[in-house]
């Protein structure tokens, strides 16, 4: 069985070499994951006949909190885990090589912001900073970096951040997570009218959900903004999605988007169909790429998609996922 080659999945360009890549993937995986084989043979399905993108089974991301699901040769360089709160066991991603982590990270922000060199990268995420093992604080961490020192990360200094924003003549982003970006607008209001304001979701444990689009009326009339981007990413995945605003994302090339039924969670929807969010992440390379998730949204048919919020029942997380 051939190892995976980063190379040719972050180099994907079309539709062709983006199912070769995921079947190359599943393959994989499907021998070397134990998890992802147990569940295969759980479901009745021979990864051997598995022929099309379609066919490809997805596994339940509640597994990322019962089982390491890995297939790396050696230990992992790092373990990632979601917030939780209320005792609630957190998911764990075990990540083989971190440069692949970070050249997805730095591929997706590429393809949607440009060269964070540019930039200047202001981060508002106390709850993440303030625990360990968050994959958001390590990405944001290396971004901050990627600009040269530009920027940085504030706890719960929001005057000392609105005063370094206001001095810095850099093209700025200031991403931050909800709740504390809701505490920015409600306390002091700022202009913020030169800087892209993104939200990474984050609203568990501190405050009442929001509706997204009254969420982003609060922000943009608080800041003096024309939208409120947004970034979709969790700890079971290694790629991110972003949205310049309306809460439509756009994922990069080697990552991809299905709906499914949520009373028949093996039949794929249609594009424009509400359903169950499926998540193709190529970057999974040593864990599983073929993500179900507890989302429900919606794809378009130019392959971006729009979060409507948590499946019934499933248990509320923290990374972008409120009700719309």
């Amino acid at each position: 069985m051939n190892q995976p080659n980063p190379d040719r999945i972050f180099g994907v360009a079309d539709e062709r070499s983006f199912r070769n890549e995921a079947l190359a993937l599943f393959r994989f995986q499907a021998e070397r994951c134990e998890p992802y084989r147990q569940y295969l043979d759980l479901i009745g399905v021979a990864a051997d006949e598995v022929r099309e993108v379609e066919q490809i089974p997805f596994l339940p991301i509640g597994l990322f909190k019962t089982h390491n699901i890995y297939c790396g040769e050696g230990q992992p360089e790092q373990i990632f885990t979601s917030s939780s709160t209320g005792g609630s066991v957190p998911s764990r991603h075990l990540m083989a090589d971190l440069l692949i982590y970070e050249r997805a990270f730095r591929g997706a922000f590429r393809n949607f912001y440009g060269d964070a060199a540019e930039w200047s990268i202001y981060g508002l995420l106390p709850s993440y900073l303030e625990r360990k093992g968050s994959s958001l604080i390590y990405m944001v961490d290396r971004l901050i970096a990627d600009a040269g020192g530009h920027g940085g990360f504030y706890l719960n200094d929001y005057e000392r951040l609105i005063a370094d924003i206001k001095a810095d003549p850099r093209p700025k982003i200031l991403l931050g997570v909800t709740y504390a970006l809701l505490d920015l607008a409600e306390q002091f209001a700022p202009d913020l009218h030169d800087v892209v304001v993104m939200e990474t979701g984050g609203m568990k444990g501190h405050r009442e959900e929001l509706p997204k689009e009254e969420l982003h009326r609060i922000l943009c009339n608080a800041f003096n903004v024309n939208a409120i981007h947004s970034e979709y990413g969790m700890a079971e995945l290694t790629s991110q999605a972003y949205s310049r605003g309306g809460n439509r994302f756009f994922a990069p090339p080697w990552m991809r988007i299905i709906t499914r039924d949520l009373n028949d969670p093996f039949r794929l929807l249609p594009t424009g169909q509400r359903g169950g969010i499926n998540i193709i992440d190529l970057g999974n390379v040593y864990s599983c790429a073929f993500i179900q998730t507890e989302d429900a949204g919606r794809v378009f048919a130019d392959g971006s998609f729009e979060i409507a919020g948590r499946i019934d029942h499933s248990e509320i997380r923290g990374c972008n996922l409120l009700v719309q």
